[in-house]
């Protein structure tokens, strides 16, 4: 079904276009500036109740396969583009977006309504077949975490990491997989009580959607797991391990999302081209007094990438080591983390 559409922010701003599917939406509206991996980034639990705008004029052109969601479902609430490729094949984005109910406007003027997120920041947003006022959202995490405990075996197994679910990504997973290592993925409340019953060699605090400040009641339990066992947290884990050791956490003007953000390795000055999505960062004048180190940095605008623990094996990274999509090199993260594990001592980037 198409018809005439808009999209209008919270500042009163409207986008005209053509809307695809029967639905409306409202989300954070943000912006993704890769050229490829989109559906990565709508089947990626952070976006979960996002609006997302490609800033690729084309989008949809290779279709879309099983093998490259990140999650069962797709999570972004609405879908806004230039232009959205009808290619015919088995696999159309098009028609894949239609059938899970997520409405997508279509011949946006992107540019300018980037332009205007990038100067005015990120906000929220409708998208309907007509103007309409717009409300803040509710907690996100607990609509992406697990509901009950899932094991990921590997056929011969080095190690056990417990993930602490807050919309972790299937790559995520898979990396530590490809390191020998079991992973079971539990819910994001999980008590200190029931992972230590699972006897983990190493936790993970995984990505996921929204504001950090949702668990600020899980932060003194997240800091006794954290002290616990060697730990790894990316995006929002990064962002709650920041808070549980005295860190503060500020919302970007307009967040990070795409594949080619470049971060230094403080330490030894390397440069990582790194996939990054998020809207807050840890505070850079909070962490000198707090319990963690500065890692690394976003070369652009300076921004916290990574914080480390000096005496406990403790990492935090602000971007996306697993990419999907974007460049591989950070991987390496998954590599440290899991020597250290498996030699029992801090083994990580930045130490």
């Amino acid at each position: 079904m198409k018809g005439t559409g808009a999209l209008t922010l919270a500042d009163g701003h409207v986008y005209p276009g053509e809307l695809l599917g029967s639905s409306s939406a409202q989300g954070e509206v943000v912006f993704f500036t890769g050229m490829t991996g989109y559906q990565e980034v709508l089947t990626d639990p952070s976006y979960r109740g996002q609006i997302i705008v490609f800033t690729y004029p084309l989008i949809g052109q290779y279709g879309i396969s099983e093998q490259d969601s990140e999650s069962r479902q797709i999570q972004v609430s609405g879908v806004v583009v230039q232009t959205l490729a009808n290619n015919g094949l088995r696999s159309d984005l098009a028609d894949w977006l239609v059938a899970s109910d997520i409405p997508v406007l279509t011949q946006v003027d992107t540019r300018a309504l980037v332009h205007h997120l990038r100067n005015q920041g990120d906000q929220i947003g409708i998208l309907t077949c007509g103007t309409s006022s717009v409300q803040e959202q509710s907690n996100l995490i607990a609509t992406v975490s697990t509901k009950q405990p899932e094991v990921y075996p590997t056929d011969y197994e080095a190690g056990h990491i417990v993930c602490l679910d807050y919309g972790v990504k299937k790559s995520m997973i898979e990396a530590l997989q490809e390191r020998q290592m079991k992973v079971t993925v539990v819910p994001f409340d999980t008590p200190k009580t029931v992972i230590d019953e699972l006897k983990p060699d190493g936790l993970l605090f995984s990505n996921g959607p929204g504001d950090p400040s949702q668990l600020d009641h899980l932060i003194p339990e997240i800091k006794k797991l954290a002290l616990a066992y060697p730990t790894l947290g990316i995006c929002m884990g990064h962002q709650l391990i920041a808070k549980a050791f005295g860190c503060r956490i500020e919302k970007q003007h307009h967040g990070h999302r795409g594949a080619n953000h470049p971060v230094r390795q403080l330490k030894t000055g390397r440069v990582f081209m790194t996939s990054q999505n998020h809207g807050y960062v840890v505070q850079a004048d909070s962490v000198q007094k707090s319990e963690l180190n500065v890692a690394y940095e976003h070369i652009n605008d300076g921004s916290i990438e990574g914080l480390l623990h000096p005496t406990h094996p403790i990492l935090t990274v602000q971007f996306h080591p697993e990419a999907h999509p974007g460049p591989l090199e950070a991987m390496v993260i998954f590599d440290q983390f899991v020597a250290g594990i498996l030699k029992q001592e801090v083994a990580y980037a930045g130490s």
